[in-house]
């Protein structure tokens, strides 16, 4: 059997055809300006408080921005110290909370914004005796998602 030059390009073709379909990251829906009202937004309630997730899409210029507000019981902490590559914005809404940043568990209340960094530890507990609810907003920059 001879292998014609036509043969050789429709090879080609499809072999890059597929490999771009491989390689290319699925592009999902754009978020677009939005209201989300807090009493719409269901309530998952978990065994240390309860959860809101307002939205978590890809925008016009991060691979995905994500909000949710995370309520935690006295005492309770949302995680154990950890890092991730994307940026994050935690605004306390009511109560208290201990925030690790920078190696010091600082204490804040309602209104205060603490800032975790890329590939920092932090963690977020409820210091109160009454519960502490706090927004979480945080993106992934183009290239950092998969990291």
């Amino acid at each position: 059997m001879k292998i014609t030059k036509r043969d050789v390009i429709v090879a080609s073709i499809s072999v890059c055809s597929t490999l771009t379909c491989i390689i290319a990251r699925p592009q999902g829906s754009i978020l677009e300006s939005s209201v989300f009202d807090w009493n719409n937004i269901a309530v998952k309630n978990t065994a240390i408080g309860s959860v809101r997730t307002f939205f978590r899409s890809q925008t016009a210029t991060t691979d995905e921005l994500e909000c949710h507000v995370t309520t935690l019981n006295p005492g309770e902490a949302s995680h154990a110290p950890h890092k991730h590559p994307e940026e994050e914005v935690i605004i306390i809404k009511e109560g208290t909370v201990e925030a690790l940043v920078n190696g010091e568990k600082k204490k804040v209340g309602p209104g205060s914004v603490i800032f975790q960094a890329s590939n920092q530890m932090h963690a977020v507990r409820n210091a109160g005796k009454t519960p502490a609810t706090y927004h979480v907003i945080s993106w992934h920059s183009p290239g950092t998602k998969d990291k």
